[in-house]
């Protein structure tokens, strides 16, 4: 079972979750799960059609934006655009939920939509040092 670590009241990160973590998420108020992990990182990591379809039995929307290393400035504008269609609450995962978050902020940060401390501190509070991440936000 997937820790949800919530960053605002509209957006969560989590490490890899798992099949029965979508029914969870549904019952915690979760409208939609971006997947930030690529398919094939790990052996034992769900594939990314087998999390959508239990998303979307749950009542999720579901969105696959797959980020190896650092995302790409294609990578945050889909997230933004993703988030701002959201119906709800979003919960972001990735293998640790690290590339979840960065992708998030560095959207938030571009937009001009939250400043660079506020992300810092919103980062830490989840469990994430985003100092590096954020040095020329």
């Amino acid at each position: 079972m997937s820790e949800f670590r919530k960053v605002t009241d509209g957006f969560s990160v989590a490490p890899q979750i798992a099949i029965g973590d979508l029914a969870r998420a549904a019952e915690a108020g979760f409208a939609m799960i971006i997947n930030n992990r690529p398919d094939g990182e790990a052996p034992d990591q769900p594939a990314g059609a087998e999390i959508e379809a239990a998303a979307h039995a749950a009542g999720l929307d579901y969105a696959f934006i797959p980020v190896r290393g650092a995302p790409t400035p294609e990578q945050v504008a889909a997230e933004r655009e993703v988030l701002a269609t959201a119906k709800g609450p979003v919960l972001a995962f990735c293998r640790s939920g690290t590339r979840s978050i960065i992708t998030w902020s560095l959207g938030e940060a571009g937009a001009g939509a939250r400043s660079r401390d506020e992300l810092l501190k919103l980062g830490a509070a989840a469990g994430y040092d985003l100092k590096t991440v954020l040095a020329s936000a």
